[in-house]
C-alpha cells in the first residue's frame, strides 16, 4: 500500500508561539508540561524525522521574529515554497497581532500560488485552552470563516488545537493521513483483518509518533475522540516506561463488556484490536495479530519518498 506516490515538498508553517511546544509533542515525545522548558526558536532549526519507515520528513522550524519573516519572504521565497505538497500554518488564537499575522499567511499563500499551486493547505487556530470555554465555538468559527475567505482561491481546512487535550493529534493524524501514499488499500486490507477476526474495531498507529493512521470499524463508538485520546495516554506510558529503562511492547485491557490488544504490529506501526465477544479467548486474538503482521509488512516495503516540512 505504501508505495511511492508523493515526491513533493511538505511545508509546515507555524505562525505565533507554540510551533516548537507542538513540534516537539508530536515528534519528540515531549508531554505537555515538559514544554514549559523550551526556549523562543531563533533563526532557523532543522532537523529529520522518520515516518512509517519510509518517509523521511525534514522539519524546517523557523524563527517568528519579524526580521526572519521577512527572509522567508525575500531571498528564501522560491526555495522554501517550490515544490510544496501541503502547507501547515498555525495561528496564536490570542495573538494581540492579528492583522500582522493574517499578512503573513496571505504573503505565504501568494507563494504558494506562484510555486505550489497544488498544495493542500491546513490552519491551526492554537492554543485554544487559553479561551473561555463557552466561547470556543464562536472563537473558532469566526476565524475559520476568516481564513477560509483569505485563503480563496485556494482551499483551507481548519482545526482547533491545543497541547493539553487531544485535539492536538486529530490534527496532525488528519494531516499526516496527507502523507501516506495509496491509503485506501492500507484500509482495505485492515478492514478485510477486522472483518475475518470478527473485530469491532481496529485502528492503526504509527510507531514514532503513536498517531492513528488508519482505522476501521464494526460497531459504532460514542466517543468520537477517542483515537486521540488512546494516543496520548499510550505515547504517555510510552514515557514512563523508558523513564524506567523499560520498553513498551504490548498490552491487554479486558473488562466485563470488551477487551482491547495493543501490540507492535509491523516494524513501523502498533495495532489495536478491540473484541466484545467473550467467547473468543486473548491467546486466539494474539495469534490472529500475529499471522497478520507478515501481509502487512509486505505492503510497507516499498522505498517512499522525502518530505520537508518547514515550521515558523
Amino acid at each position: 500500500a505504501l508505495e511511492t506516490g508523493l515526491s513533493h515538498l511538505l511545508l509546515t508553517f507555524c505562525c505565533g508561539s507554540g510551533k516548537t511546544s507542538m513540534r516537539s509533542i508530536i515528534f519528540a515525545n515531549y508531554i505537555a508540561r515538559d514544554t514549559r522548558r523550551l526556549g523562543a526558536t531563533i533563526d532557523v532549526e532543522h532537523s529529520h524525522v522518520r515516518f512509517l519507515g519510509n518517509l523521511v520528513l525534514n522539519l524546517w522550524d523557523c524563527g517568528g521574529q519579524d526580521t526572519f519573516m521577512e527572509n522567508y519572504f525575500t531571498s528564501q521565497r522560491d526555495n522554501i515554497f517550490r515544490n510544496v505538497e501541503v502547507l501547515i500554518y498555525v495561528f496564536d488564537v490570542e495573538s494581540r497581532e492579528l492583522e500582522k499575522d493574517m499578512h503573513y499567511y496571505q504573503s505565504c499563500l501568494e507563494a504558494i500560488l506562484q510555486n505550489s499551486p497544488d498544495a493542500k493547505i491546513f490552519c491551526l487556530v492554537h492554543k485554544m485552552d487559553l479561551v473561555q470555554e463557552d466561547q470556543r465555538d464562536l472563537i473558532f468559527k469566526e476565524r475559520e470563516e476568516d481564513l477560509k475567505r483569505l485563503s480563496r482561491p485556494l482551499e483551507c481546512v481548519c482545526f482547533r488545537t491545543s497541547i493539553w487535550d487531544e485535539t492536538l493529534y486529530k490534527a496532525w493524524s488528519s494531516i499526516v493521513y496527507q502523507l501516506i501514499p495509496n491509503v485506501q488499500q492500507l484500509e482495505m486490507n485492515l478492514r478485510n483483518f477486522a472483518q475475518i477476526i470478527e473485530a469491532d474495531e481496529v485502528l492503526l498507529f504509527e510507531r514514532a509518533t503513536f498517531l492513528v493512521i488508519s482505522h476501521y470499524q464494526c460497531k459504532e463508538q460514542r466517543d468520537v475522540h477517542r483515537f486521540e485520546k488512546i494516543s496520548n495516554i499510550i505515547k504517555q506510558f510510552k514515557l514512563s516506561c523508558s523513564k524506567l529503562a523499560a520498553s513498551f511492547q504490548s498490552m491487554e485491557v479486558r473488562n466485563s463488556n470488551f477487551a482491547a490488544f495493543i501490540d507492535i504490529f509491523t516494524s513501523n506501526t502498533y495495532v489495536m484490536v478491540v473484541m466484545s465477544d467473550p467467547s473468543i479467548p486473548s491467546a486466539a486474538t494474539l495469534i490472529n495479530i500475529r499471522n497478520a503482521r507478515k501481509h502487512f509488512e509486505k505492503l510497507e516495503r516499498v522505498d517512499g519518498p522525502k518530505h520537508s516540512l518547514l515550521m515558523r
